[in-house]
């Protein structure tokens, strides 16, 4: 499958507090400039009345403005603006948060955990990473960040909210956050070198594995392909009965892994296809004949925070009918963003193109729906009673086909799983339990 630039990074994932469930492709600056402007010049003429009147701005603002300024600074202040008024993942990259950017792809960088974006003038958390200090803090997608510091983030543009979030390992910030129309707290965080491993993997009992990918990196693809060669192994060298794919709290990341990511799962069939307006733009994304999952049945989970490359993802496996989703309805954020290297160390993250599920869906602003839904909910057990069974009475009669005798003895205490604690991770295996049922595997 071919990647979608030929950059030394390849594509870009933004994470870390940088944008909000990014889907990134890279993009060669000459080629789409040439692009756009070629379009432009075909189109329309400049707008010379407006282009007389902001430089008529930026005279009066030089003039009179209390404080004397630059005109570097006002320029970038001005492209600043032009971004960030176009959509919430459209935005001017200084050499720190591109050289930020870059850095995500390799699953490691500074700072919180959070993946945010823009809501009402307030910066909304999209989803937490896994084992960083926002997830282990208790941050839950949907919080609205409302103060950094004490500093009331309401005016600010989210890159100047991202840099204050931004710092060094072992130094603390204080978020206050608002959830779900309750009081305002305070959650004090420290900073941390975020190591961000996408795949995770492990059997949930025999014969059942769980799949877990946390963001779309430029290698979750060939990862996700040793996880499920692992859980084989792990199970004896036999094929899974089941297995749950976890995309929940998931929020984007790379289009070409999500493509790979789906591939695993699908042998024909589109997967995703993108629409924009220039032409590098069009692009259609299909399965390989291989099925690296063996067909296994398959229960993928997502939420929330589950957005952009995990809608792929999740679209095209509902689309073909190869699993069933559960869950919650995921974020709805169906564009891509191109990353548009510029001469000065700098870049552009602009939207380019809206993507579609096979059906032709677009997920934007709507979301994937599941197929079942299946809250959030928290998991108590009630201890059993002093009850006693036929085997424990004494003078008992035998099992008449010579079965042993199951009195109501305490069992040992097992090891600690994942679903003991998560109430759907434990439904997703109920219901790929019932499903082996039902098909008399």
């Amino acid at each position: 499958m071919p990647y979608l630039s030929r950059l030394p990074f390849q594509a870009l994932a933004l994470a870390l507090l940088i944008g909000g469930a990014p889907l990134l492709q890279a993009a060669e600056p000459k080629p789409a400039a040439s692009a756009v402007s070629s379009t432009a010049r075909d189109k329309a003429p400049l707008p010379l009345d407006e282009l007389r009147t902001f430089a008529e701005v930026l005279d009066r603002v030089k003039a009179a403005y209390v404080e004397p300024l630059d005109d570097k600074t006002l320029l970038e202040n001005a492209i600043k603006g032009m971004l960030g008024n176009l959509d919430p993942h459209s935005a001017y990259l200084e050499p720190e948060d591109f050289q930020a950017l870059q850095e995500s792809t390799s699953g490691e960088f500074g700072g919180l955990g959070i993946e945010v974006g823009m809501e009402d003038g307030f910066v909304k958390v999209i989803s937490p990473i896994d084992d960083t200090p926002a997830s282990k803090a208790g941050i839950q997608p949907g919080d609205l960040i409302i103060k950094l510091d004490g500093q009331p983030t309401k005016g600010m543009t989210m890159m100047d909210a991202v840099d204050k979030m931004r710092g060094k390992p072992g130094a603390k910030i204080l978020l206050t956050i608002v959830r779900e129309g309750g009081k305002p707290f305070d959650l004090e965080l420290t900073r941390a070198v975020i190591k961000v491993k996408s795949v995770r993997s492990q059997l949930l009992e025999p014969d059942y594995g769980y799949l877990r990918i946390t963001q779309f990196q430029v290698n979750t693809g060939e990862e996700v392909g040793k996880a499920l060669a692992r859980l084989r192994k792990d199970n004896d060298g036999k094929k899974l009965r089941g297995l749950v794919l976890d995309l929940r709290n998931n929020p984007g990341g790379v289009l070409q892994s999500a493509v790979e990511v789906a591939d695993h799962f699908l042998k024909k069939g589109l997967i995703v296809y993108t629409k924009g307006r220039i032409a590098n733009s069009e692009l259609r994304f299909s399965a390989t004949p291989a099925d690296a999952s063996e067909n296994v049945p398959l229960v993928v989970l997502i939420n929330g925070g589950s957005a952009s490359a995990s809608e792929i993802v999740a679209g095209a496996l509902q689309d073909h009918k190869r699993g069933v989703l559960m869950g919650t309805d995921s974020f709805g954020k169906g564009s891509v963003q191109t990353v548009l290297p510029l001469s000065n160390e700098r870049a552009l993250k602009l939207t380019t193109a809206l993507y579609y599920t096979p059906n032709g869906r677009s997920i934007q602003a709507q979301g994937i729906v599941p197929d079942i839904e299946v809250a959030r909910a928290k998991i108590t057990r009630e201890q059993d009673g002093e009850a006693y069974k036929e085997a424990d009475l004494v003078g008992h009669l035998g099992n008449g086909n010579g079965g042993e005798d199951r009195p109501s003895s305490k069992k040992a205490r097992s090891e600690p799983r994942p679903q003991d604690d998560d109430y759907q991770l434990a439904q997703a295996l109920n219901l790929l339990k019932g499903l082996n049922i039902t098909r008399n595997n």
